[in-house]
């Protein structure tokens, strides 16, 4: 069973509900060791301190914030939850929205909310009393010394917490210097909009692999078994080609059955993305199958 990393309560209004917390992210990153090039022995990291130099152990090092430069407050976690020792074991809500006004670029990181032992039915409770109104809680809650604004939610089967931004965390596009979209002709936006109902399809995630970490581990398994790794020839830039011939190239090669020839030369390069999407579902139904076998490997 994953193990809890976060134990307190859920509070809206008088209502307290005993919780624990479990993430609901598992990272599949590849994660690569630092080491010596000469002799490939591990490079290890120490703590060293700068003033006697000499190794310090886990248990005499401090958190410290610099006040001004070379002077520091030292503080231990003991003080950091007095704080706010209100905030570091409940997850308060403060208002219910609806979840369709929220921009995912709120978004950070999910967990799971468990209700603890006597919990169930108030947690039950939140759970339905969220899914019938259709709103979400916006919460607040401290997690690792850091306040976390919050969405707590129903999914799937029980409520989920996903931390948020704050919105002076956000950078606005209107930051950015990208200036104003030039509008596009009808033809070209009628032929826009035929393709996008072309590669529509209803979203199922596990179609969707990494293919990126896959061709990595890949590499490290020819490497391990002795091949040389040559790097691919660098590709040719783009060409930049009219805008409705590319959409016509990527409409003719989404109507052939499996996806067809390629498109013409001229029109080749910024069809690509499209014409490959065109042919997703067998790629990605190769993908998967390649990596259901490099995992029972």
């Amino acid at each position: 069973m994953p193990r809890a990393i976060w134990s307190g309560s859920i509070s809206f209004g008088l209502v307290n509900i005993p919780v624990k917390l479990f993430s609901a992210v598992s990272s599949k990153e590849i994660h690569f060791h630092m080491l010596h090039d000469a002799d490939g022995a591990r490079i290890n990291l120490k703590r060293f301190c700068s003033s006697e130099q000499v190794e310090v152990p886990y248990e005499h090092v401090v958190k410290g914030y610099e006040l001004s430069k070379g002077r520091y407050v030292t503080v231990t976690s003991e003080e950091l939850e007095a704080a706010d020792p209100k905030g570091a074991r409940t997850i308060e809500i403060e208002d219910f929205v609806d979840m369709g006004e929220i921009d995912p670029v709120y978004y950070e990181q999910t967990y799971h909310i468990a209700p603890d032992r006597g919990a169930g039915k108030a947690y039950g409770l939140l759970l339905e009393a969220m899914r019938r109104t259709g709103k979400v809680g916006i919460a607040r809650v401290v997690l690792r010394t850091k306040q976390a604004l919050c969405c707590v939610r129903p999914m799937a089967g029980g409520i989920a917490l996903s931390t948020m931004n704050y919105a002076d965390e956000i950078v606005a596009q209107a930051e950015l210097e990208v200036g104003e979209a030039p509008t596009p002709s009808p033809r070209e936006l009628e032929m826009a909009e035929r393709l996008v109902a072309s590669l529509t399809a209803k979203f199922e995630p596990e179609r969707y692999q990494d293919t990126h970490r896959e061709k990595v581990l890949a590499l490290i398994e020819k490497k391990a078994a002795g091949e040389q790794i040559l790097a691919p020839a660098e590709e040719a830039p783009a060409k930049v080609v009219n805008l409705a011939d590319a959409l016509a190239a990527s409409l003719a090669a989404a109507r052939r059955p499996g996806g067809g020839a390629r498109a013409p030369e001229d029109a080749a390069a910024p069809a690509r993305s499209t014409h490959h999407a065109a042919r997703r579902a067998p790629r990605r139904e190769a993908a998967h199958t390649a990596g259901k076998r490099h995992k029972g490997s």
